[in-house]
């Protein structure tokens, strides 16, 4: 399979209540949507806001395919520290909660903190504490009938080095979690292919977002560097089925984004229709 469905993440909206772009969203020619957790967008922690908002989601026939789990810097779930673990553990929890109430198939979570520059010699100790919570919050999401994807980090960061990510799936108490693939941090890394191809056999959904190889920009995939066609031709190869979604940077113009979102979702489709036809 190769025609994947393209849908957009609300996070390029998260200044703003996820209230104010269903609607914008759904006009610009997207059924499927991953939610952003960002307190200001959808605080997780009100299950009012969250059924409301999957009231709303539900009267715009939008599809809710997953949702992006808090980032925050009190959410470690690597801490030397195990209150700031507990805390950690929670929080993710709550999300799954979220998540359920929400309706989607996917909680995705980064599997460690938003900073970097820890000591080697920590590391080993960080990766089994991220297990051990990750354990946990896949048990929670099974109770949900969720599934819990990881998503590769930036290559500076804990868990940006596939090999810490596949240690860690390896260390869980469950063989139930899956990769979602960040196009824009295996890019960073240098090498994105190889990155695809040691993660081939967990990638259950992916990220797509373009750089020009310095910075996670965000960008519309086929605004930056990345080469789309390549990359979609070895994950049809590797036999991806997951959906795509668009993770573009917000900006003050929501028309713009939003017209350069569907221009990313056009130009990833003609490619994956391509490649269907030609298999």
């Amino acid at each position: 399979m190769s025609d994947w469905p393209v849908g957009l993440s609300t996070g390029c909206f998260y200044k703003s209540s996820i209230f104010d772009c269903l609607e914008p969203i759904r006009n610009s020619g997207f059924g499927l949507i991953e939610i952003c957790s960002f307190p200001e967008h959808l605080d997780y922690h009100n299950m009012e806001a969250v059924r409301s908002a999957k009231r709303r989601i539900d009267d715009l026939d939008l599809e809710p395919y997953s949702l992006h789990a808090p980032l925050a810097d009190d959410i470690d779930i690597t801490s030397l520290d195990g209150d700031s673990r507990r805390h950690a553990r929670d929080e993710l929890i709550h999300a799954a909660d979220a998540a359920a109430a929400l309706g989607v198939r996917y909680l995705v979570i980064h599997p460690g903190p938003e900073k970097g520059g820890f000591p080697e010699k920590e590391r080993f100790e960080r990766m089994e504490n991220a297990a051990d919570v990750l354990t946990d919050v896949s048990n929670a999401c099974r109770e949900h009938k969720l599934a819990l994807v990881l998503e590769n980090m930036l290559p500076h960061l804990f868990s940006g080095r596939v090999r810490e990510l596949l240690w860690i799936l390896g260390a869980l108490d469950t063989i139930d979690v899956g990769i979602c693939l960040d196009t824009g941090h295996a890019y960073l890394s240098g090498d994105l292919s190889t990155v695809v191809n040691k993660l081939s056999g967990h990638l259950w959904m992916m990220h797509a977002t373009d750089n020009h190889g310095q910075r996670d920009d965000h960008l519309p995939p086929g605004e930056g560097e990345i080469e789309w066609k390549k990359l979609l031709y070895q994950l049809s190869g590797i036999g991806f089925n997951g959906a795509i979604i668009l993770e573009v940077a917000g900006q003050e113009d929501h028309q713009a984004m939003l017209d350069g979102a569907r221009q990313a979702r056009r130009y990833l489709r003609e490619i994956s229709r391509h490649l269907e036809l030609s298999s």
